[in-house]
Parts: C-alpha cells; structure tokens; sequence
C-alpha cells in the first residue's frame, strides 16, 4: 500500500542542481529545469483572474468598524482601468512613476497595478522616512530624483510633516484617500481618479507594454548613502514568478490565502507576496500589525480569525509569534488549520525559533509543517534561489530556481556568490556609475553575499547563507570574524534578551556584542511593571544575569575566539532609521550601526570597561 509523502515532497518540485567547475576557479550552480514561459506583464495576471473567478476576494482590510472589506478580482480591474484612464488624460510618461508615500491599503494595491497596467512605473518610498525621519533627508532626495507625475498618501493628517518637507521639490499632481481633507487646492481625494474609463486608451497603453517596460522603481535601505533606485522591469517580476510557482506547484492546485504586513516599497512584500497572490488567484488579507510591540497584537487579533495556507515573515515577527502560539491554544489552532507552508526570509532565524515552529506544528497537526526560505535581493525581484525541500536546520536557501545561474567565486576565506537571469536588475535608476559597479566582467550581478554547500557531496541538499563579504572582518590576530553567524548564534544564546545584535571587533582581540533589547523580554524576566524606564530594565541584574549565562553558553560551544563574544552592551537607544541603521523588515544593517554608535564601540573595548559593559 502506498504511504502519503511527507508535507514537503507533495508540495514542491523535486530540487536539483548542476554544478560546473571552472578553469578559472569559479563554479557555476545552475538548476537544469528550464524556465518555463512566463507572462509579457503582471496585468495579465489580473486580467485572468478578474475573467475566471471574477467575484473572489482580492485584496481586504480593517473597516474603521473592524470588518474585512476590500476588492474582488472584477472590482479591482474595473478601478484599474479607471485609474489607469485618469492617469493617461493626465498625460504622464513613462519617465514620471507613480509615487506612493504610504503604508499598505487596498486603494494602494490598486493604484500600484493601475499604473504598471497602463506601462508607468510605480515607486513606493518607504513611510519611515516620512514618519519616523527627523529631517526627511531621503525622502526629499528620492522624491527630487524620481521626479514623480503623481504622489499618493492615504492618512493625509500623518504625513503632513513629510508632504511640507518636500512642498516645492516636485511637480507631481497630490492625491491623499477620501477621509483625508485635501492639504491644498489642487490635491484630489482617490475617487476623483474613478470617475471614468476610457477603455480604448487603456487598451493601446496596455497592449504596448513588453518585458522590458518599466514596472516598478524600488530602492533599497540606503545604509550607505541615500537609497539606490532599483530598476525593475516587467520581466523581472513575471520571470521570477513563473520560477516560483515551478518550485512550488501546489500554489496552482489550491488559491492561496495570505496575512501579511511587509511592505510594498519593498521587494519581498512588494514582489514575491503580492505576486504570489496575484498570480495564482488569491487572497490577500492585509494585516495592519507589525512585529513591534503593541502593533504585534493587532497581527495576532488577526490570526485568530483568518486561516492562511502561507504564512511569509521575517525572523523578527517569529520572534514574537511563536510565544503567542505557546501560550494559545485557540490562535495556534487557527493558525495551522488550514497552514501549507512556513516561509522566513530577509535575515536568517534563529534555530530555536526553527525548532519552535516545528515542535508547535507537530503539536497541533502532528507532522511539521514544511518550514522554508528563499534568498535574494531587491536587485533579483527577489528569487535567486528557493528552499524548495525540508532543509534540516535554518539557514540552508536552497538551490538556484529555473532561469537562474549563480556563479561561485573564492573571496578571503568565503565563497562569494553572483547572480544571473531574467529575474535580474538591469540597474539603477539614473545611477549609471553603481550600475556599472556593480556587475562584473560577464554580467553576473555582484550581489556581495557568501555562500556554501551544505553538504558538498550533495548539491542538491542547497546551499548555506555564509553572510555578507563586506561586513566579516578580521581579530587583530588575523583570524576572521563570520559575522552572520556570530549575530545568529548570539541572538540564539542570549534569548529572549536580545532582539537583535551588532557584531564588534574589527582590528581588536575579541568580538563583542552590542545589543539591541526585546525590552518587553526584559521587564518579564526583571518582573518590572511595563511602564518601568528602559535604563531601569537593563540594568536589573536579572536582565544582566542572562546576558553573561548567554555569553558562558556561548564560549563553552565555540572552537576559538572568533566564534562567540566575550563582552556586552545593552543599548538603550533603538536603531535609528536616518542614519539607516535598520529597515522597513526589522533587520539591522552592522556597517551602519557601527559608524553611528562608534562611541559604544569604544566602550566596550576600554582599557577599564565602565559598569555597563558585561563581560565573560
């Protein structure tokens, strides 16, 4: 008799891999299924969905009176050509994008795929820099460079500061949502975009678009500068769709339903989620919680009622979700009802919340749920290569996904890995000097990643993240410092102190930790009252305590002194999104972190460490 295959194998493509070795030293990985062909434009996703199941729900949201409320496939194509119409009797060109201030909401969904139907690019900036920035910096660089035909803020009243900051740096017309009051006479409120369709323009525009028309402009988190504007034409996000569903095939069999919070002004919210629903006829519930405390409450409010068969997230809502499931019964039932897969990406999770999600999916189900990753970047719309397969531990992203060529080249002591195909930027937006660098001689993109086999005799069991070539460095005896591991191990050992960690040591003896707190963690484990001050919690020696039992934990696995810490600061200060210390996902950027808390630095290593520092 036939057994049932495992979650896993009945889900995905059979993973496989080919390997070249060079002459000159670089290895070639590449999968041997071809890329099967792909659409001319994302519309044409909607177009077929809107025809073929015509009244399921697309996108939903909170009402102010707390219901689900939102668009089918039928009503969000029949505004997509009443936008797109507006947007043409405008008069925009394809160099004048479509820019969107806000958080995600469903009339931002609409006008996203409004202007890529009619072949304007749309360009989402992240709300931090109009939120939470002090001078507004970024926004009024980006906004003064993509020189936009069209500006739209949901929530007018928030991003007032914002919208006077960059009053007289742009052209663009000023659209704001219905309940906002308009900020000036010649703003529009987002049904005077509806007004009309006309059909036949909208047609011409949307039967000119190919491959290479511009679909989005999306910038990355700017840790070293000002944001680089990422090109994306519609074949990058049509080819790297058609990869993911050869990988993962069960997405054609069954709609996919989806509570997600990433952003769209980013490529894994922006790309992968929205296109995995999109493209395969879903439901997109969009959760207006975030994993930060006190909005994570609004996420889990939200599981309790909707049932996703994908859950994607980054480590950091991990964090937070598999304690809630613990002490849950009815959310952890909801959750897994109706779960196929779990997906991590943007930073690498921590094996104990690996292990977390599958001891609570066994516990409710009794098999785990298949847990898995994918990588890339902005740059690869983003998949380069898919976990397609239960790897055995975290970190393992898989092997290269149909139309994808990576090639393997030894750097110092890691193997830096580039990325080739359709999925693959052709550069950056009026940026031809970063374009130019950041492609090598044959035109793989130099995304400056390591990588490695996990097994390599096995190709097939994929590859390993091995952190970024930029951020290791070396002790002052010369050894190097695997700085991706060493944040992962720490954060591991030092649970649930650490929300996350900048890696210190560059030329020193030792590396050392500064912490980022899970304050809330904290005041529980010091059995303070959650008004107590962030000075008070971690200087409780509770909090303290843990942070030298994580440290003793860590030095008893480690082989050498490049592999654990043995000093500590916890930092009271959070990551500050100016100085572009963290991004919209929560994760934090080491190089940037360390020009901005150069002074902590110094701390840690003095001569005669001050009472803040905890050492070995």
């Amino acid at each position: 008799m036939n057994q049932p295959l495992p979650p896993a194998a009945a889900l995905f493509a059979t993973p496989a891999v080919k390997v070249t070795h060079r002459d000159d030293g670089a290895t070639l990985v590449q999968n041997p299924v071809p890329l099967e062909p792909y659409a001319r434009c994302v519309g044409e996703y909607l177009e077929y969905w809107a025809e073929h199941a015509p009244d399921r729900p697309f996108m939903l949201e909170r009402s102010p009176a707390g219901l689900w409320v939102g668009v089918t496939y039928r009503q969000a194509l029949d505004k997509v050509h009443r936008i797109g119409s507006w947007l043409l009797k405008l008069g925009l060109r394809p160099g004048q994008p479509v820019c969107v201030l806000s958080d995600n909401q469903v009339n931002h969904g609409v006008l996203m795929l409004a202007a890529m139907h009619v072949g304007i690019p749309y360009s989402g900036i992240s709300p931090a820099y109009s939120l939470l920035s002090q001078d507004h910096a970024k926004l009024k660089n980006l906004v003064q460079r993509i020189n936009p035909g069209v500006i739209y803020v949901g929530g007018a009243g928030r991003f007032k500061a914002a919208l006077k900051a960059i009053d007289g740096l742009h052209g663009a017309k000023l659209v704001v949502a219905d309940e906002d009051e308009l900020p000036n006479a010649d703003a529009l409120h987002f049904s005077d975009m509806l007004v009309e369709a006309d059909m036949a323009a909208v047609h011409k525009a949307y039967a000119a678009i190919t491959t290479d028309t511009v679909a989005k402009i999306l910038f990355t988190s700017g840790s070293t500068g000002y944001p680089k504007g990422v090109v994306n034409p519609q074949r990058m996000l049509c080819s790297s769709f058609q990869a993911k569903r050869q990988v993962w095939p069960f997405l054609a069999e069954q709609s996919p339903v989806l509570l997600d919070w990433l952003p769209w002004n980013h490529t894994f919210g922006g790309n992968h989620n929205f296109n995995i629903i999109l493209g395969n006829g879903g439901t997109f519930y969009l959760d207006g919680g975030k994993p930060v405390p006190g909005l994570f409450d609004t996420t889990v409010n939200n599981l309790r009622e909707v049932a996703p068969t994908l859950y994607l997230n980054v480590p950091k809502a991990f964090d937070m979700l598999v304690p809630a499931l613990r002490e849950d019964a009815a959310l952890r039932r909801n959750f897994f009802s109706k779960l196929q897969v779990i997906f991590y990406a943007a930073a690498a999770l921590p094996q104990h919340l690996w292990d977390g999600l599958m001891e609570l999916s066994r516990q409710e189900l009794g098999y785990a749920v298949p847990l898995v990753t994918a990588w890339g970047s902005t740059e690869t719309s983003p998949l380069a290569t898919d976990c397609h397969f239960q790897a055995d531990r975290s970190g393992v992203i898989g092997v290269p996904v149909p139309g994808v060529t990576l090639k393997l080249v030894p750097n110092g002591d890691k193997t830096e890995v580039r990325v080739k195909g359709a999925n693959v930027t052709p550069g950056y937006f009026e940026q031809p000097e970063d374009t130019a660098k950041a492609f090598d001689e044959e035109g793989f993109y130099k995304i400056g990643d390591a990588v490695k086999f996990a097994d390599p005799d096995r190709p097939e069991a994929g590859l390993v993240f091995d952190g970024r070539v930029s951020e290791d460095f070396k002790l002052m005896s010369g050894t190097w410092v695997s700085v991706g591991t060493v944040r992962v191990k720490g954060v591991e050992h030092l649970a649930p102190v650490a929300q996350d960690i900048v890696v210190t040591g560059h030329g020193r003896n030792s590396v050392g930790y500064l912490i980022f707190p899970n304050v809330p963690a904290c005041r529980r484990l010091a059995g303070l009252a959650d008004e107590a001050d962030v000075s008070t919690v971690l200087s409780h020696p509770a909090v303290r305590e843990r942070v030298k039992a994580g440290l003793d934990a860590l030095h008893a696995t480690s082989k050498g002194s490049s592999t654990h810490a043995d000093r500590a600061l916890l930092m009271a200060a959070p990551p500050s999104v100016d100085a572009g210390e963290i991004t919209d996902k929560g994760y934090i950027n080491q190089s940037a972190s360390l020009r901005q808390r150069a002074a902590l630095v110094e701390a840690l290593y003095a001569d005669e460490p001050g009472p803040d520092v905890i050492l070995l």
